[in-house]
């Protein structure tokens, strides 16, 4: 699993890359994703996230954690390709050997945004370290990224347990 971390503003100290790294490859483990997979998550300041909180879901305020999945994009754009007539010479330039390499290319799940100062706030509003909190909103982010919510009872009970289950096996309880 590749999860490349972006921490233009040096946020994170000493071990909380490999922290962030880890519980996201525990919980690509719990879900038994295949290998091959890769995503992005930015950490971010309280006015970076409330920008994109507002741009893309309407709410003017910062928030701790927002998933962007690549599925969810694409999808909203589902086009039928199969009423087009493609001119013969236009796709006999197509072998199988680049579906083979198509193949072979990571799945990219999306983005995961994590507010650091956010996520210090409430580490000390729930009395627990910061390390717990910040690998909490990485796989609650990931889980997202998976078509994980919470917007019912049932989905927010199911979401939270894989959460704490994940946490609990990686070593972090509050």
């Amino acid at each position: 699993m590749l999860v490349d971390i972006i921490d233009d503003q040096a946020y994170l100290v000493a071990g909380q890359e490999k922290l962030l790294h880890e519980v996201i490859e525990a919980a690509a483990k719990y879900l038994n994703l295949p290998e091959g997979i890769e995503l992005d998550l930015s950490i971010v300041s309280n006015e970076e996230i409330q920008t994109l909180n507002r741009d893309y879901r309407g709410l003017d305020k910062p928030t701790d954690v927002l998933s962007f999945a690549l599925t969810e994009v694409t999808s909203e754009f589902d086009v039928d390709f199969a009423h087009l007539d493609f001119a013969e010479e236009e796709t006999e330039d197509f072998d199988d050997a680049d579906s083979e390499e198509e193949e072979d290319l990571p799945q990219h799940l999306g983005d995961i945004i994590i507010s650091y100062p956010r996520a210090l706030e409430q580490a000390q509003d729930y009395g627990h370290s910061l390390d717990r909190e910040l690998a909490f909103l990485a796989v609650h982010g990931f889980l997202h990224l998976n078509g994980y919510d919470h917007q019912t009872e049932e989905e927010a009970q199911e979401m939270f347990k894989i959460q704490e289950e994940v946490l609990t096996t990686y070593g972090l309880t509050r």
